[in-house]
């Protein structure tokens, strides 16, 4: 932020608190336009009693009367046409750059009309590459701007992808991950489950679970894209994950802290592109922040410091909350609270800095720099080598006994999900344990829990007094495996017990039994070891698919099954691929999110306490 940004918003707050209108007389005329000699008395008094250069309070004024008469203007022309004028702010991260567009678009035309005329005042070839945000949410493409609440004079940042990353555009490159994330998260291999702090499964509805589960791939990816410093990608992800966030229960997002670092995230995105046109935006989202660690932690954090004492690493999280409301507080003249906030904010700051030499000396004992750094920060005195030694390998064990004990509820869990239950037929994982631990038999329990919809004590007094009415409903035994089905599946080489296992759990359905028996594989070689097999037989018995064999070898399958195998092995292994295009840029470490260098945030401080003492 430059000293002209400062002068900008001292200026702009004595307007407004003095009720001057630099669009009407003695500034400005119908007949004479813009009126110097008023200007510059204007410019000279408020250059006394603010403190600023004159020649800079009469640029400012100048820009301010000319923002306030294009505004004028463009509502005199909704008015008479229905035509909307939006001030876009076009963002280049990689050079620096801010270019400042005015568009005029019907409301009632679709987002991808926007687009369109974005993409033409550019000079870019594919609309698909303008990516328009509006209050903090994307424009979607196929509604119109008036049922998305665009308004006229409204501003907009738009982001381009020019593309950088290996030839491919940003708007490729979010394609690609969105595909991968869905992708990942849809395979019933469970290649990504939902974890507590502590390392314990979290268990939720189907399709909640996936819709959170898709948001958190995005915010994985957005945070890796911000440890690259590309903000741009990193907002549009983490705008993808609020859309995806936002099909969630209300109450259970705002009692987690993964929406509350979503929003933390998207306002220290607008940051870093230098943007303060998201200024409603940013305070609404540091209050979901707000309120969800207060609610978390306490008023006064005091639960949080009772729970893991008062050198925790969450520390470096309400450091960065605290410096944005700073920032927020600025930009709206309440230079006072500002103040209060980035000398909280410069107070954790100093607690949470780590001594290089001790932080390089714990990397070259063999932890990871991000845990080294958590250690360090989680010791009292913040600097004690052999209790941050301790603190990492508590962690450890203690994340290895979370996982080892919640085996047998994830296991239970996969096997739920993998029968294909909606919302309303889905059961806890977590409750069945516990009902079968009490003695209960996991079927009964499981019917027990459904018709409870999940409430544990309710489950137990149907177990207890209505046996016979949850043994009735049980399901049908499934038929015994179809011999047939059997052989020719034998012959492609599948274990025979999980052949039948898949056959009379699917009523024979050869087509799921298949897609059972290849989501079994734990591996992307054995579907390619499978595939092959299968290729051979087809090269060797081509002829003879559908009709007896001509020698002495036992004839192929139809041609149908074995289009069913390779089809669905496919399928598997693209799933697998982009598992790995997924994870090839994300940190192993499930504390990553709180380890923040705070270097950036030290060079934010000073650089607004500094104008603060202009």
């Amino acid at each position: 932020m430059s000293d002209l940004d400062n002068i900008f918003i001292n200026v702009r707050a004595r307007l407004q608190s003095e009720g001057v209108k630099l669009w009407e007389e003695p500034y400005y005329s119908e007949e004479l336009g813009s009126i110097e000699g008023a200007l510059e008395n204007l410019a000279k008094e408020y250059s006394r009693t603010l403190g600023f250069d004159m020649s800079r309070c009469k640029f400012i004024l100048t820009e301010l009367q000319e923002n306030a008469l294009r505004k004028l203007a463009a509502r005199r022309e909704f008015s008479a046409t229905g035509i909307a004028t939006f001030k876009v702010r076009r963002i280049d991260n990689r050079n620096g750059t801010t270019n400042m567009l005015d568009i005029k678009c019907d409301l009632n035309s679709l987002g991808s009309g926007l687009q369109a005329v974005i993409a033409e005042k550019l000079q870019l070839p594919d609309q698909n590459h303008v990516k328009c945000i509006a209050a903090g949410r994307m424009v979607a493409a196929n509604a119109t701007l008036a049922a998305q609440q665009l308004k006229n004079n409204q501003q907009l940042i738009v982001i381009v992808g020019d593309g950088n990353n290996r030839s491919e555009a940003l708007y490729e490159r979010i394609n690609r991950v969105k595909a991968d994330v869905q992708a990942v998260v849809s395979s019933q291999n469970r290649l990504v489950e939902m974890e507590d702090q502590n390392g314990s499964p979290v268990f939720l509805p189907p399709a909640e679970n996936r819709a959170l589960l898709i948001g958190l791939g995005f915010c994985e990816k957005a945070r890796a894209a911000m440890l690259r410093e590309d903000f741009e990608e990193a907002l549009l992800l983490l705008l993808e994950a609020d859309e995806s966030f936002a099909t969630c229960d209300s109450q259970f997002l705002e009692s987690v802290d993964n929406y509350a670092l979503l929003n933390l995230d998207i306002v220290w995105c607008y940051l870093c592109l230098k943007n303060v046109t998201q200024l409603p935006d940013a305070e609404r989202r540091l209050a979901v922040c707000g309120r969800n660690f207060r609610r978390s932690y306490g008023d006064s954090f005091e639960r949080l410091y009772l729970l893991k004492g008062k050198a925790c690493p969450e520390r470096a999280l309400i450091m960065r909350l605290q410096l944005l409301q700073g920032v927020v507080m600025f930009h709206q003249n309440r230079r006072d609270e500002a103040f209060e906030r980035f000398e909280a904010a410069g107070m954790l700051l100093r607690e949470l800095k780590v001594n290089a030499d001790q932080l390089a000396l714990l990397v070259e004992m063999g932890f990871e720099e991000t845990e080294a750094r958590l250690g360090l920060r989680s010791c009292e005195g913040n600097g004690n080598v052999e209790l941050a030694v301790q603190f990492i390998q508590e962690r450890r064990q203690q994340l290895k006994d979370a996982r080892k004990q919640s085996k047998a509820e994830r296991a239970l869990q996969r096997r739920l999900m993998r029968s294909n239950a909606n919302d309303s037929d889905w059961v806890n994982p977590r409750s069945v344990c516990t009902l079968t631990e009490m003695g209960f038999e996991r079927a009964l329990a499981i019917v027990a829990l459904q018709r409870s919809k999940n409430d544990l004590p309710k489950a137990v007094e149907l177990l207890q007094t209505e046996s016979d009415a949850l043994r009735a409903a049980l399901p049908q035994t499934s038929a015994s495996a179809d011999t047939v089905k059997l052989a020719h599946l034998l012959q492609l080489g599948f274990n025979e017990d999980n052949v039948r296992v898949a056959l009379e759990a699917t009523s024979n359905d050869i087509e799921r039994a298949i897609e059972c028996l290849l989501r079994a594989f734990q591996s992307e070689d054995e579907l390619k070891q499978t595939m092959d097999r299968v290729s051979r037989m087809v090269d060797s018995k081509g002829q003879d698919l559908d009709g007896p064999s001509t020698s002495n070898a036992q004839a192929a399958p139809p041609s149908p099954i074995i289009d069913a195998v390779m089809r669905h092995a496919r399928s598997e292994i693209e799933t697998y691929k982009a598992y790995e295009r997924f994870n090839s840029d994300l940190s192993q470490n499930d504390m990553d999110y709180l380890d923040l260098p705070l270097v950036q945030e030290e060079k934010i401080l000073a650089e607004y306490l500094n104008m603060l003492q202009q």
